[in-house]
């Protein structure tokens, strides 16, 4: 960002913004960090067994709604493309939420070291991961400018954030069915 870029984005009231959106998501990176590598997981039951599965399924509706919502753009419905990217926006939250919950109930679950599709696996989650990491501050940049009516600043960060966010809804639902039979297996 040039000096220039940088004076008048301050004035815009853009850059505190995004530092702010920024901030937040370093932080929720850490704690993510924190829940799943370092903290010790609160119970052993299988009460919320269930919710891996709720998380894919929260994954795949966003994936479509994602879809939907560029298929609305195309077509230049801007109501309809809102609609859907608020909703992919509220199940990825719900995503989150089912996720820390589970994390901090059950802890990390490993892909069994035996499992043929390992090697395809761990590449899988980890580029889920480091992408999930970037995509997080990349939405909340692109409901901020939209929702700012900052359209041309969206338009531009909307190009990246779309697929990132797509390639991790999506990658979340193959992980949990790679998971899923391997663990069957």
């Amino acid at each position: 960002m040039t000096i220039a870029a940088s004076a008048s984005a301050s004035r815009s009231g853009t850059g505190p913004a995004i530092a702010a959106i920024l901030v937040l998501s370093a932080a929720a990176t850490l704690f993510l960090f924190w829940l799943i590598y370092i903290h010790p997981a609160a119970a052993s039951s299988t009460e919320y067994a269930f919710l891996p599965a709720l998380n894919a399924i929260f994954n795949g509706l966003a994936a479509t709604a994602l879809l939907v919502g560029y298929t609305f753009i195309r077509a230049h419905r801007i109501p309809q493309h809102r609609a859907s990217m608020i909703t992919a926006f509220v199940f990825s939250s719900l995503f989150l939420v089912s996720y820390v919950i589970h994390h901090a109930l059950h802890g990390d679950v490993r892909y069994p070291a035996h499992a043929v599709l390992r090697s395809v696996y761990l590449p899988l989650l980890t580029s889920h991961i480091v992408l999930a990491t970037i995509a997080l501050p990349l939405v909340l940049i692109t409901f901020f400018f939209s929702l700012s009516g900052r359209i041309p600043q969206h338009r531009k960060v909307a190009r990246w954030t779309f697929p990132l966010w797509l390639y991790v809804s999506v990658t979340g639902v193959i992980t949990y069915v790679m998971l899923r039979l391997a663990q069957a297996s």
